[in-house]
């Protein structure tokens, strides 16, 4: 989302990079730069303004102007601002003394409020809660039947009541949960097309019934200002608690990310970064902005390894490693541990300095679905033993994943210089073999 603002700021510090030392004027005229590029996102207008104040005042004092790398000093002030105006530091949902924790998730219809309550859900589950969902929307034709569906996928289960008021609904979830020991109940609301007075009362009836700890704004990011001000006056009306943003992962400018906490007064919380319900991860802001200037985020994509790597896999490959016996079954089962862990590019741009590394290179996931597709066209024993494949095999496993012996081709050989630099490796590799035990891209 934030690429067309990071490949901005990227230009703007190289400019700064070209001079010896800033004056006070040096700074005003950059950062006159820098309010263009954040409108040009779409960056709130008073949002912008006020971030640039903040930056001036730091940039043009002494710690700048003397420095003898002053477009660092600006990078690390841009960079503290941007934290900052995302929200500073992650902040954990708050609980309830006695469960369940009650979650109350708002927002417009078609913001991805459903399907965010399921990954929600799923997150909880991981780092050890008990959730239980709730279908509250009883606007929406077939609403209650998707959650069911996304409860059913996340593995939560649902509490639904067709016949009763949404308010009556969320009541008796709660009471519900109670009574078996649910500890989060995350209750989905209804949305509309646009904020209205009817909306918003049923909304304030429900939150005063069952006291919710929390109350999320889930906000399409793609919809720019738009959500920022549906933010606004959600906040307003229900004092809302924490934002989650939507989309994350798609091509929009990336200034609703930066003005809707600013604007609503709520921390975001978490994001959507894909259509699978794994795709959905805690906002950290100082991560996002190291993401946004480039630098990386390294700690999110351990985080993003530790949660989807089967650890046990990773020990025995580990060992399988330092005995030479990495074989083309074991190259299939780190494809797939490196698909659970959400699109490539997204990963890569996790690494620091791949993103600029990258830039204008299209990473083509289409080749991992083929080089699955080929391995799974070989038998058991051509998976283990490599060597067997002669031409006609070589035919034959072409045919049957519908790529060209040439595609086959290449991959043996790939698949024969990633044994012969594990076997000068030899018994250099690091204890536990893979670091943190992440998988390895393929080659």
């Amino acid at each position: 989302m934030f690429g067309e603002l990071s490949d901005k700021l990227d230009g703007f510090f190289r400019k700064l990079k070209g001079r010896g030392k800033l004056t006070e004027q040096d700074v005003k005229e950059a950062l006159r730069d820098v309010r263009r590029i954040l409108l040009e996102a779409d960056v709130h207008f008073t949002v912008a303004k006020e971030f640039l104040d903040r930056v001036q005042e730091r940039a043009v004092g002494a710690e700048v102007i003397k420095s003898v790398t002053p477009a660092q000093q600006v990078v690390k002030i841009i960079h503290d601002e941007l934290a900052e105006l995302l929200g500073g530091t992650f902040r954990p949902l708050k609980r309830s003394h006695e469960p369940p924790t009650v979650i109350m998730m708002v927002g417009l219809q078609g913001s991805g409020k459903t399907t965010s309550s399921g990954k929600l859900a799923k997150l909880l589950m991981r780092q050890g809660s008990r959730p239980m969902l709730a279908a509250c929307d009883l606007q929406r034709p077939a609403a209650v039947d998707q959650l069911e569906r996304v409860g059913e996928q996340a593995g939560v289960p649902v509490f639904t009541n067709r016949e009763v008021t949404p308010v009556q609904a969320a009541t008796e979830a709660r009471e519900a949960a109670r009574r078996k020991s649910f500890d989060t109940l995350i209750v989905d609301t209804a949305g509309r097309l646009h904020i209205d007075d009817a909306l918003m009362n049923e909304l304030k009836e429900m939150a005063a019934a069952i006291k919710p700890a929390e109350i999320i704004f889930v906000a399409d990011a793609m919809t720019g200002q738009d959500a920022v001000n549906s933010a606004k006056a959600f906040s307003e009306a229900l004092g809302v608690t924490g934002v989650i943003l939507t989309k994350l992962d798609g091509d929009a400018r990336g200034g609703a990310a930066l003005s809707i906490r600013s604007v609503s007064g709520a921390p975001i919380r978490y994001a959507g970064v894909g259509e699978k319900l794994e795709d959905f991860e805690e906002f950290h802001p100082t991560r996002m902005a190291d993401r946004i200037l480039g630098m990386g985020d390294v700690v999110s994509l351990v985080e993003k390894a530790q949660q989807t790597v089967d650890m046990d896999m990773a020990a025995k490959l580990a060992k399988k490693l330092k005995k030479q016996q990495f074989d083309l079954e074991d190259f299939l089962d780190q494809l797939h541990q490196i698909s659970k862990m959400g699109p490539l590019d997204g990963l890569l741009k996790m690494i620091p300095g791949a993103g600029k590394a990258l830039k204008g290179i299209e990473v083509d996931e289409s080749e991992m679905r083929h080089t699955e597709a080929i391995i799974l066209s070989m038998t058991p024993d051509e998976r283990r033993k490599p060597q067997l494949i002669n031409g006609s095999r070589r035919k034959r496993i072409a045919a049957g994943s519908g790529t060209s012996v040439q595609d086959v081709n290449r991959l043996l050989n790939q698949f024969e210089q990633m044994r012969k630099l594990f076997k000068r490796m030899g018994g250099n590799m690091p204890k536990g073999g893979i670091p943190e035990g992440m998988p390895f891209p393929p080659a």
